[in-house]
């Protein structure tokens, strides 16, 4: 069961910001961080679930670590830390993390002082998921860059955009991934052939007419463990891990992936009352979760794919929820970009150039 080091350990005090939260998160890669006081006394623990479902809630980043823990009490959903006093052997802290439903548990001195933070075994293992992604569109709003190269196999910092993502998929763990063509499809396929060169074992769904945004799902090859469904053009650095074990916690029958897009309306809002106006507001913000083209599936969900026709990822979604399934929200707050117009494209370069990918 590992643990971290000392120095190491996601310590945060109660005046930081939630933006620097996340950053000590990342930074420790162990999906939680740890409240403390100016003694390293263990006030209150914070999950990266605990984070997005504040964002889908409308949290700042902004605000404070006192403010985050101050509205997740008035909502309730605060609860005592989970901890063990350090020297705890590794089958108590097994039987406490199968007990308390966690994966991390802080490790705590008998001063009170967190020693360590204990981790679940397969925390860092691979993930058990299948890929599966959606080549085979025409990419007509990039054209002309599309007219003899397909949408996913426009290059980003020397390697293809489909290439990007099969190695996220591959670093992340996921050793089977599933690629649906049709639009010059065979320029895919002669580049990633089987994926033994890039580490996956790759197979091919080809479309031989296009099959809308869920229809090759019909065709996948799924077992019992869930489907990691993400569009060809999506590059981002979303953590899978987190959203596996955000699906999993909530027993979703398909998890979705969204990203909080902001247009401002460059003028004053009139709020009207019949030929009364009754407020005013100068060039406000909209803010909305937009679908960010990833999907976490369970492998019944594939079955409810209609064979051999155009079916979009919206009805599947309409479908499952029609019938009572669970669909939840994963709110993205890594890197991602659609990269589906000319300027999108662009700005993917100038984001590899720069670091950013």
């Amino acid at each position: 069961m590992p643990t971290n080091p000392p120095h190491e350990l996601p310590l945060i005090a109660r005046s930081t910001t939630v933006r620097e939260l996340l950053r000590v998160m990342d930074r420790c890669a162990l999906g939680i961080t740890l409240v403390v006081d100016e003694d390293r006394r263990l006030i209150a623990t914070v999950t990266d679930g605990d984070v997005r479902r504040a964002i889908l809630s409308g949290l700042e980043l902004s605000q404070s670590v006192a403010r985050f823990l101050d509205i997740r009490n008035e909502h309730g959903l605060a609860a005592s830390p989970v901890t063990a006093p350090a020297g705890t052997s590794t089958e108590e802290l097994r039987r406490l993390m199968r007990e308390h439903s966690v994966r991390q548990i802080p490790l705590i001195y008998p001063d009170g002082r967190v020693a360590d933070v204990a981790m679940e075994s397969d925390y860092l293992a691979p993930l058990p998921l299948d890929g599966f992604i959606m080549a085979g569109g025409f990419g007509k709003r990039l054209m002309p860059l599309t007219e003899k190269c397909p949408k996913p196999m426009l290059p980003i910092s020397g390697k293809p955009i489909l290439e990007h993502l099969v190695c996220n998929l591959r670093d992340a763990g996921i050793k089977h991934v599933s690629i649906s063509t049709h639009y010059l499809g065979e320029s895919i396929v002669r580049h990633f052939q089987d994926g033994k060169d890039f580490g996956v074992n790759i197979e091919y769904v080809d479309e031989e007419r296009p099959l809308g945004t869920a229809g090759a799902l019909s065709r996948a090859s799924v077992g019992d463990i869930p489907l990691l469904v993400i569009n060809g053009d999506i590059l981002t650095s979303i953590d899978f891990r987190a959203m596996l074990a955000f699906h999993s916690e909530h027993a979703a029958e398909m998890t979705v992936a969204v990203y909080q897009h902001e247009v401002q309306i460059p003028y004053g809002v009139v709020s009207t009352d019949g030929i009364d106006a009754v407020g005013i507001v100068e060039k406000p913000s909209l803010r909305h979760f937009v679908n960010a083209g990833i999907y976490l599936t369970q492998p019944s969900v594939c079955r409810m794919v209609p064979r051999d026709r155009a079916y979009d990822m919206p009805d599947l979604i309409s479908t499952l929820i029609g019938a009572g399934k669970r669909v939840i929200c994963f709110p993205i707050r890594e890197y991602w970009l659609d990269v589906g117009r000319l300027e999108q494209y662009e700005r993917a370069s100038a984001n590899a150039q720069s670091g950013k990918i």
